[in-house]
């Protein structure tokens, strides 16, 4: 048996039974230990720390005591039976408080709980209030009671692990779905993304950003570097950038519900002829862009609803939504320069 007070103690950590309800299969084994025995009172104990407590009692209504005056603190330490046979005429517990008080112990046999790997963790014991000794088959029942208890605590250890370790099998195999879902889901915005675009158009610009206010100035940014570097107008330029960034602030708004672990993708493309089309997915729960109302209708002037798209709607050539709201493609035509703003 092991003596290491550290190890003994992580050990009964790992049982996680401290403080745990009342359970039939320990309270059987105090009463055959009260019966065999024929003692008033059986207990089947854990030493903690500083504190004795006590998982399934006979005739005592204690939950727990002070491990310093808890003859089990003595019983834990000898790998054999731990017998008392007058309390008042030893030494060690002569002063005990239980002894001169109540319970008012006189024996005491205490059977320590030694695991497999060789700690203490407690005792069954059984206590009279009568000096005594145990005759050789109460104390081999006694022995034979003690190992059921380890049984039962290592029955019960493997049973919560295993309880655990489908928990986290069971959680594993969550995240793995949910994981291959979000995948999937990816790859087919993704693929979906690219079948707007027409064949003919180069993608300039493809953009996955945090579901975050400041990320929309990082596309439009890069999307007005595109359309200068075809010397689009500025007046274009400033109609592209002000329907983007309302068409951004709805995915990251509406779409995502401002979640900055969600994210917004923008992939743009723009044919040498002048076309530009941009498109705009969110995962968010979507809408049906037909029930938008009608921020110019009588009824709607004061209310905020459906302006963010009225707009893109008035800056755009075309706008169409997919995916049941959750992507929007856009596109812009470039004009030509007016003949005042030819060169001559």
């Amino acid at each position: 048996m092991l003596h290491d007070e550290e190890g003994r103690l992580a050990a009964l950590r790992r049982y996680r039974i401290l403080d745990t309800d009342p359970e039939q299969a320990f309270d059987d084994l105090t009463q055959l230990a009260s019966h065999v025995c024929q003692a008033p009172i059986a207990l089947i104990t854990l030493i903690d720390t500083d504190r004795q407590w006590i998982k399934s009692r006979v005739g005592l209504d204690v939950q727990e005591t002070s491990r310093s005056v808890a003859f089990c603190h003595h019983a834990i330490r000898q790998p054999d039976l731990f017998v008392v046979s007058d309390a008042r005429g030893d030494e060690r517990f002569r002063g005990n408080p239980f002894v001169t008080g109540a319970p008012g112990v006189r024996f005491y046999a205490g059977a320590p709980l030694v695991t497999g790997d060789g700690y203490a963790l407690g005792t069954l014991c059984v206590i009279d209030q009568v000096p005594r000794t145990l005759t050789p088959d109460q104390q081999a029942a006694l022995e034979a009671l003690r190992r059921q208890a380890v049984a039962q605590l290592e029955l019960r250890r493997n049973l919560d692990e295993l309880a655990s370790a489908l928990r986290e099998r069971d959680a594993a195999e969550a995240a793995q779905v949910r994981l291959v879902g979000e995948l999937r889901s990816a790859l087919d915005h993704v693929q979906h993304l690219s079948a707007l675009l027409p064949l003919c158009n180069t993608c300039q610009l493809d953009m996955v950003v945090p579901a975050r206010p400041d990320a929309i100035t990082t596309v439009t940014q890069g999307v007005l570097r595109v359309l200068r570097e075809r010397a689009w107008p500025e007046a274009e330029e400033q109609a592209v950038e002000l329907a983007l960034q309302e068409a951004l602030a709805n995915a990251v708004r509406h779409g995502c519900a401002n979640d900055p672990s969600k994210q917004v993708q923008c992939c743009v493309a723009c044919s040498a002829a002048g076309e530009l089309t941009i498109v705009v997915r969110d995962p968010g729960p979507g809408f049906n862009p037909t029930a938008v109302p009608d921020p110019l209708a009588d009824t709607n002037v004061f209310k905020s609803s459906g302006r963010g798209i009225f707009l893109i709607n008035q800056l755009m050539d075309e706008v169409q939504f997919a995916d049941d709201g959750r992507q929007l493609q856009m596109r812009k035509i470039r004009r030509a320069p007016s003949a005042e703003h030819r060169a001559p």
